[in-house]
């Protein structure tokens, strides 16, 4: 409504200068006259008329009856038919004001006296409320059960759904936009497609001509009456509201039977988008895909070819959506790289921008040829602290790049730094020392994609500490081991960590070896007349040295004692101890490398 109406709407904004605010104010009249014929429209059926809209409503009968039209219900109290006498006037407008309250239709400012006595202002203010509750507000929108459509004024609700029809014109406003009727003709058309085929081709310097084209289309085939004039509409002085007044009845407007529809094919309308059609980012033997949208363009069918680099040319696959925006999924898979040339033809004709030069580079490496092995990749063996390995086999796979993430057991990634190198021939190794024992879970991707068995569960084992481990028993002792006799003793490996025990003691005839309870291991030593002996074990443990003697003979063969260190057990690299015969009968021991991991061992 105007300026100072007192209506309480979000939506009352209007202009503020002096020439506005005046009482001739141009947009004032446009108002009063669309608001005039809004009412008539209603009162059509009942055999009303208003003439003057500040005059009419006084003694309250048309006022009482386009409230009855508008809400389809029977005011709740009686009133006057025949109003002669001013409180009679009164009266009725009381009755018309009372059922508006009783509708919860909100009126500020707006009492029975101020209609009687023809205040045009607070008269254009309560027909505005009208508008807006009857026409505006009222659910008529696609989107009405929708929940942020309902926070939404019924400006922005009647704006958006305007947009929605319109996504190719920028319309943000209920004045400028409006003004060279071209955006009529398009609403029209949108509407019913057809009725103004031809609104974009419309010469905007012609704006009366444009919206009376439009308007009439309107007015004899979608039911809209012109309750704004096409000279009115394209005004630069017209208001907000005589324009949503006139639009609000497009929303719930229906196409009567026989209407004269001209489909126009317009190719240069339809738009193509999607990858398929980007100059760069498609692959060979990669499916590339796009989509053309056919909505402002006319009936017509839609055909796609692909021409490689070397001239040949294929048919893509085209699939109509049967969506509002009437689209076409197109896809194509190109054999070959280089630029590719794509044409899109919309009823036999370029749409905008075709044909699309595409370039098409060599494909992404496959994943799945790849393989990777090493004891890196192991479900165990592999211990805290202690650099492995494994390597990554690429040939065949194509182009990618190799990528190795390990993940620690407590779900990290990024505290185990694996170091990756490349040794010809498409192969990869791949080196890292884990920190910590647990599972650890090791990615191995080729071109993004993780290569077969990826990923890999690897359990570390707790680091080793062979100084832990302790070796006591009868075979360690320096005298008392005889010919033929068993020499035993124990090695305990509880607190250690994780390794293998080898304990080797070779003679004369080959060793044995056996294993005894968790724990601990037992040695059996038979010593023969004939050296010299070699004991082998890992990780030195305890003592350092060993010297064996020879103590007596039995039978023919030399018994020998030993004595010192050096009979303990090692939990990584390899330890020899050889005993050898001395003059007079000693033996001495000294240490070297030998042996593999192994269990307890019996020589014989």
């Amino acid at each position: 409504a105007a300026p100072g109406g007192g209506v309480d709407t979000r939506d009352a904004e209007m202009p503020a200068t002096e020439k506005d605010l005046a009482e001739d104010a141009p947009w004032k009249k446009i108002q009063q006259n669309t608001f005039t014929r809004w009412c008539n429209e209603h009162l059509k059926c009942v055999s009303k008329r208003i003439a003057n809209l500040q005059t009419d409503l006084s003694d309250g009968l048309r006022l009482i009856a386009l409230l009855e039209v508008l809400s389809q219900k029977k005011m709740h109290r009686k009133h006057n038919q025949r109003p002669t006498f001013r409180q009679m006037q009164l009266e009725n407008v009381s009755v018309a004001l009372e059922f508006l309250d009783r509708e919860s239709i909100k009126l500020v400012s707006i009492d029975s006296k101020a209609i009687v006595d023809g205040n045009l202002k607070l008269i254009l203010g309560l027909i505005w409320t009208l508008i807006l509750h009857y026409s505006i507000s009222m659910p008529m929108w696609d989107e009405e059960e929708d929940e942020e459509a309902k926070k939404q004024t019924p400006k922005q609700r009647l704006l958006g759904w305007i947009q929605n029809k319109l996504p190719q014109l920028p319309i943000t406003n209920f004045s400028r936009d409006w003004q060279s009727g071209r955006a009529l003709g398009a609403l029209v058309d949108s509407c019913a497609p057809g009725l103004c085929p031809d609104w974009d081709s419309w010469d905007a310097s012609k704006p009366v001509t444009n919206a009376r084209e439009a308007m009439q289309q309107a007015d004899d085939w979608l039911g809209i009456p012109q309750v704004i004039t096409p000279e009115e509409i394209v005004d630069p002085n017209v208001d907000e509201h005589s324009v949503m007044t006139y639009l609000s009845q497009f929303p719930k407007a229906k196409l009567k039977p026989g209407a004269p529809l001209r489909p126009k094919l317009n190719p240069k309308k339809a738009r193509a988008y999607g990858p398929g059609i980007e100059p760069t980012g498609n692959m060979v033997k990669k499916r590339a895909e796009f989509t053309v949208e056919t909505r402002s363009a006319g009936q017509g069918e839609v055909l796609v070819y692909v021409e490689d680099p070397a001239g040949h040319q294929e048919e893509a696959k085209v699939t109509a959506n049967n969506d509002k925006n009437r689209t076409f999924s197109v896809w194509y898979v190109p054999e070959v790289t280089g630029t590719h040339k794509v044409t899109v033809l919309f009823a036999g004709q370029h749409i905008a921008k075709s044909p699309f030069e595409v370039y098409v580079d060599k494909s992404q490496g496959d994943a799945s040829k790849v393989t990777a092995q090493g004891p890196g990749l192991e479900p165990s063996g592999n211990i805290a602290n202690k650099t492995t390995y494994f390597e990554i086999f690429t040939a065949g796979a194509g182009t990618g790049e190799v990528e190795v993430v390990i993940q620690d057991p407590m779900g990290q990634k990024g505290t185990v730094e694996p170091q990756l190198e490349a040794r010809g021939d498409s192969t990869y190794r791949c080196s890292y020392q884990p920190t910590m024992e647990g599972v650890h879970t090791v990615h191995v991707t080729f071109a993004g994609v993780p290569i077969p068995r990826s990923p890999y569960t690897v359990t570390v084992g707790q680091a080793c500490n062979p100084s832990a481990c302790r070796a006591v028993g009868r075979g360690l002792q320096p005298k008392g081991v005889r010919v033929k006799e068993t020499a035993d003793f124990k090695v305990y490996t509880k607190g250690a960590g994780s390794g293998e025990l080898k304990v080797t003691v070779k003679g004369p005839r080959r060793g044995a070896r056996e294993a005894e309870g968790p724990g601990g291991w037992r040695v059996w030593l038979r010593v023969l007349p004939h050296g010299p002996w070699n004991l082998y074990r890992h990780h030195h443990v305890g003592w350092s040295e060993h010297r064996a003697q020879s103590l007596r003979s039995e039978g023919g063969h030399r018994v020998w004692q030993s004595e010192g260190t050096g009979l303990g057990p090692w939990a990584g690299g390899r330890r020899r101890w050889q005993v050898s015969r001395l003059c007079g009968g000693g033996y001495r021991g000294r240490r070297g490398h030998a042996g593999l991991l192994g269990g307890r061992a019996i020589a014989g």
